[in-house]
């Protein structure tokens, strides 16, 4: 258990850096922050044979592997949010259409 303090008190100890604060921080709840976004850490097990396309993507790219995964999950995700909107505008088209025609 970590032992409780006020974020003042927390704050000196910090800044004058002579106490240790590990024993003030609860890092099993622990969340990491980028900017506005909270980053949430997730654990995926992959097969070796896609390990091995994603470092070898990761080379080609000069990057690491887990840069490779955060680009192609973000490419899928924006490319479902684009089709979905196209669907949405298509669907409203059709139904001022239909309206505009009786």
């Amino acid at each position: 258990m970590t032992k409780q303090i006020s974020a003042g008190e927390f704050d000196r100890i910090f800044d004058e850096g002579e106490e240790d604060i590990m024993e003030y921080l609860d890092l099993e709840n622990a969340v990491l922050m980028q900017g506005d976004a909270v980053i949430k850490r997730v654990n995926v097990d992959f097969p070796q044979w896609m390990v091995d396309e994603l470092d070898q993507e990761a080379s080609r790219l000069s990057i690491n592997r887990q840069a490779v995964i955060k680009t192609w999950i973000a490419g899928v995700i924006d490319r479902r949010r684009l089709d979905a909107a196209r669907y949405a505008a298509l669907q409203s088209a059709k139904a001022g259409g239909a309206s505009g025609a009786a």
